[in-house]
């Protein structure tokens, strides 16, 4: 459980092998103290583990102002309108439009499903993921990677 809320919040299996040691220290001084009594020993373990994390990952974040932080460099490469229309373009000109509907228009369901003649709302949306599919199957078969978008 340690393991994997540190891994969602952006540390490594070895970091997460460290602060539950460091969690299970913590955990043994407060058994070995006659005077402390524990309810759930997991629970304990866990959420100490957790407050360690958080306050690791605290001191190791660096806030950076924004104006020092270039968010586009001039010389990196830049997606390919004209590779990308054309990779869409495989799953037919339906797909497309269907596509450009809900996520560059920002059509709502009821709007695709009025425009494009659907039945109702759920046609809409399983078309879509027809189309969606339709493309995935297409990057699947030319085995295409994120590169092959840049130019």
């Amino acid at each position: 459980m340690v393991a994997k809320y540190i891994s969602r919040m952006g540390g490594s299996f070895d970091e997460a092998k460290d602060v539950f040691q460091d969690a299970l220290v913590v955990y043994y001084e407060r058994l070995v103290n006659p005077s402390a009594t524990l309810d759930n020993d997991i629970a304990y373990l866990v959420g100490t583990a957790k407050n360690l994390w958080l306050k690791r990952y605290r001191q190791n974040n660096q806030n950076v102002p924004l104006g020092d932080i270039e968010l586009w460099d001039e010389d990196q490469e830049h997606p390919s309108n004209k590779r990308l229309m054309r990779f869409l373009g495989t799953a037919g000109q339906k797909c497309m439009e269907l596509l450009k509907g809900f996520y560059y228009d920002k059509l709502s369901p009821a709007e695709i499903a009025e425009g494009f003649g659907y039945s109702g709302i759920r046609s809409a949306t399983v078309q879509k993921y027809k189309c969606l599919e339709k493309v995935r199957e297409t990057v699947k078969q030319k085995a295409l990677v994120y590169d092959d978008f840049m130019e």
